[in-house]
């Protein structure tokens, strides 16, 4: 199996012999509907009944207790954290193989990361590789997890399920419980994931979704934040929302806050895309099952869903025998205007994260030089799966 051989086979899937971008959205349902409506009422900023209406329609599809909308993933990363108490000089810890928001969010609440490994099966956060971690750097005092070296209270911790696939949730909060640490999931990339049957983000204390231009469902730019109670969503509303008091006609805020709320025309594309939620899963999942067809017995290893979650395959990826490979892999596609993508670079390999504490990280390094992602756009298949 050479590099072409996946050009054409990609370019079969799709049945195009144009550009073939990694995951591109979709509109053929209710949004320009939608957004009309939205245009038409003139009520087009954070308040409106979309904003309501998406909320709603995404707690009825996770079974969270409660969702609020911000303006993108790392709003509501940064709003998780705050509601979780992170302070300023705390350690968050979380996984080098992660996209920078994930670190991003913990740097604007004046924290720091902590990196531990990945488990080889979700590509996510590894519960083994977590408590070794603070067995060597951590110590519990007056019911803290302090970190020896330095006396910073880790407060969090942030795991991100990787291209869709569910970590081992119930590991993390076995070590979390441990520890006295609190679990907040990265979910930006996993609407649609299950984990042992139940939806991703509603494990932890707090969750955030994404619904940029490149996720499963998009509002353009988006996301949410879940939460386990109505009174944390309404802490969260508030927080989001600049931490107005309401009054007729009186500005009064009574802390700090955050201009983060989700626009209502932004709100009504979600609205008009969730409605398709299932229908682009099962697409997407079938085109996983046919990358999982074209690479068995090859060298290379199609990364299927862990065994105890069934995956969104938000983006498909495969590991390549080595990175030698994986760079003329990723030339011959792009050159031939397949979009494929390597992981991320690691986090601690980027300057602003370069001197975080970290754990071993073999696996996570030797994924990142390895994986490539493949155009995953929910494709019409004519044929059959395999």
């Amino acid at each position: 199996m050479t590099p072409n051989d996946l050009v054409d086979f990609v370019r079969d899937v799709y049945t195009s012999n144009a550009f073939i971008p990694l995951h591109a959205p979709e509109f053929n349902g209710n949004e320009k509907q939608y957004v009309s409506e939205t245009i038409d009422s003139t009520f087009v900023s954070s308040v409106g009944q979309f904003v309501d209406e998406f909320e709603k329609r995404v707690v009825n599809y996770t079974g969270a207790s409660a969702a609020v909308a911000t303006v993108n993933g790392t709003a509501a990363l940064h709003t998780a954290l705050h509601l979780a108490g992170v302070r300023r000089g705390e350690i968050v810890i979380t996984q080098a193989l992660t996209f920078v928001a994930t670190c991003n969010a913990i740097h604007h609440m004046g924290a720091e990361p902590a990196f531990v490994d990945v488990s080889p099966h979700s590509l996510g956060m590894c519960p083994k590789a977590l408590d070794e971690f603070l067995h060597q750097h951590a110590v519990l005092r007056d019911d803290h997890c302090v970190i020896k070296c330095t006396g910073q209270v880790a407060r969090v911790v942030m795991p991100m399920h990787t291209f869709g696939h569910p970590v081992e949730l119930d590991e993390l909060l076995t070590v979390c419980q441990k520890w006295n640490l609190i679990l907040v999931e990265d979910a930006a990339e996993s609407l649609g994931s299950l984990y042992k049957g139940r939806h991703t983000g509603t494990y932890g204390d707090y969750a955030a979704l994404s619904f940029n231009g490149n996720k499963v469902i998009t509002t353009g730019g988006g996301g949410m934040v879940l939460c386990k109670s109505e009174i944390s969503a309404e802490r969260a509303k508030h927080l989001t929302t600049t931490a107005k008091i309401s009054h007729p006609y009186e500005f009064y805020h009574d802390e700090a806050g955050f201009n983060y709320r989700m626009p209502n025309i932004n709100a009504a594309l979600g609205c008009g895309q969730i409605e398709k939620l299932d229908t682009l899963l099962q697409r997407k999942r079938r085109l996983a099952l046919n990358y999982l067809s074209f690479f068995n017995g090859t060298d290379y290893r199609f990364v299927e869903e862990p065994d105890y979650a069934h995956s969104n395959y938000w983006l498909n990826a495969v590991l390549c025998p080595d990175k030698e490979s994986r760079d003329q892999f990723l030339k011959v596609t792009n050159d031939a205007g397949v979009m494929t993508r390597p992981a991320w670079q690691l986090m601690h390999l980027l300057p602003m994260y370069s001197s975080a504490l970290r754990g071993e990280l073999t696996q996570s390094e030797y994924i990142a030089a390895r994986l490539i992602n493949l155009p995953s756009s929910a494709p019409p298949f004519e044929q059959p799966a395999p």
